[in-house]
């Protein structure tokens, strides 16, 4: 049988800084003419190279029709990248890609859409680029409405649809059109609980009819239980490829690392204290995914408030979060937020302040996890900070990762204590003696 994803040596390198992708007009190009002996005089060989980077290197695999692939690694590991290059709107540096198949792409919310045009224009727009006929969207037209729960507003432009609505019609579009290959991005996880179980099970439903699915997710339960095999990325290389247990497993084991402190802007100076490299405190915008109009994450750090210094966590020692940032727009109505992973990509809660509007300023939140909460297992945090109670203006997986351990029951009959939390609650006893009586 012939593969129906067949890619060689692919690689993508990024110029830093530099507009790749894009059409220049005549002004970019005069401007770039005028650039070039500057550029010349000012660098040797090992600048320039300095301003490259290689989102994938040399990256080859095969997939079958009808497989379901989970695609694993952490952030920067080249995922995204390779799903823009299989979705033809990222073209690679070098390498072949053989696709035999249409594709059908939910990467993040509102590619390929027009937000000028309504729902219902944007479902046949992009059954047209898929290469579909009008009676097949037709055929689909009701189901996809019904799926994306939007009919009240399919006539309304999509510029005016909440990021979960977007998000709905954008699945539905993408799987019930009927491409032959799927590419799913981790957009899945904005969802919430309801739409992200729907769509796992459409997944399901349309790997069951032959069709080919890639899947990229940190949830490690679903990759599980959906794919039947996995290619774990790391640094834009593949590390491995196999059954999806395997890889993930060995992910897993290698990305299970320790990290209490994520600092996005180094301390510097400053009025205002605490971190910040520019003038009044304010940080250089260095790492743009720290970063939006409105605020700036400093740091976030893990801090155990019992336990020693080179101690481990144990069960029993409360912990702290502090996540410091900065905010740009007075009167700014903020929530942070904090969703706690288990190895196994299970989530165990999400943590969430209170809403509050701040000024603009320096920001520093606390949450504290009281002991006798957590089990015996390894943990990621992902942090969110969420505009207005809905707009989210950052996200990022995997910034803190920590043990806890049970100290107690280590080496003890009963092993590790069941359950993805390790709860202990106040008991009440009482003894009911011969004669009635009683007693605690």
């Amino acid at each position: 049988m012939r593969p129906i994803i067949k890619v060689e040596s692919l690689s993508k390198e990024y110029k830093i800084g530099s507009r790749a992708d894009q059409f220049l007009t005549l002004r970019d190009t005069l401007s770039n003419l005028w650039r070039v002996p500057f550029r010349r005089a000012a660098s040797d060989g090992e600048a320039v190279d300095s301003q490259r980077i290689w989102a994938l290197r040399d990256v080859s695999f095969e997939v079958m029709p009808g497989e379901i692939v989970g695609i694993v690694g952490r952030n920067g590991a080249g995922k995204s990248t390779l799903l823009k290059i299989l979705s033809r709107i990222t073209q690679p540096t070098s390498g072949q890609i053989d696709i035999y198949g249409r594709v059908g792409s939910l990467l993040e919310v509102g590619t390929g859409f027009n937000p000028e045009l309504t729902g219902r224009e944007n479902v046949y727009l992009n059954g047209a680029i898929l290469g579909m006929r009008r009676r097949e969207i037709d055929r689909k037209f009701d189901e996809i409405v019904e799926f994306s729960e939007v009919d009240k507003f399919i006539d309304t432009p999509v510029k005016h649809y909440s990021s979960g609505m977007y998000m709905r019609l954008a699945f539905g579009v993408a799987a019930h059109l009927e491409p032959e290959i799927l590419i799913v991005d981790e957009v899945l996880a904005v969802g919430d609980f309801s739409f992200q179980k729907k769509c796992i099970g459409k997944i399901s439903s349309v790997a069951r009819e032959g069709r080919t699915v890639l899947f990229v997710s940190h949830n490690i339960v679903a990759l599980r239980s959906l794919c039947h095999r996995a290619i774990w990325l790391s640094e834009g290389k593949v590390e491995r490829i196999g059954g999806v247990d395997e890889v993930v497993n060995g992910y897993l084991q290698q990305d299970n690392r320790t990290r209490h402190e994520k600092i996005w802007f180094e301390p510097g100076g400053g009025p205002g204290g605490g971190p910040g490299g520019g003038p009044g405190g304010e940080p250089d915008l260095a790492d743009s995914r720290s970063s939006s109009c409105e605020v700036s994450m400093r740091s976030v750090r893990l801090e155990p408030q019992t336990a020693l210094p080179g101690d481990r966590l144990t069960v029993q020692v409360p912990i702290s979060i502090v996540f410091e940032y900065v905010n740009r727009i007075p009167d700014n109505l903020l929530q942070v937020s904090f969703v706690l992973y288990n190895v196994e990509g299970i989530c165990i809660f999400n943590g969430r302040s209170v809403p509050k509007r701040f000024p603009v300023g320096h920001i520093r939140q606390t949450c504290l996890i009281p002991g006798g909460l957590l089990n015996d297992d390894s943990y990621t945090v992902r942090v969110v900070i969420v505009r207005d109670t809905n707009v989210g203006i950052f996200d990022e997986y995997g910034v803190l990762s920590f043990d806890v351990h049970d100290v107690e029951r280590e080496g003890g009959w009963f092993g590790k204590w069941i359950g993805v939390i390790r709860p202990e609650f106040e008991w009440e006893d009482q003894v009911f003696e011969a004669d009635g009586q009683t007693s605690v």
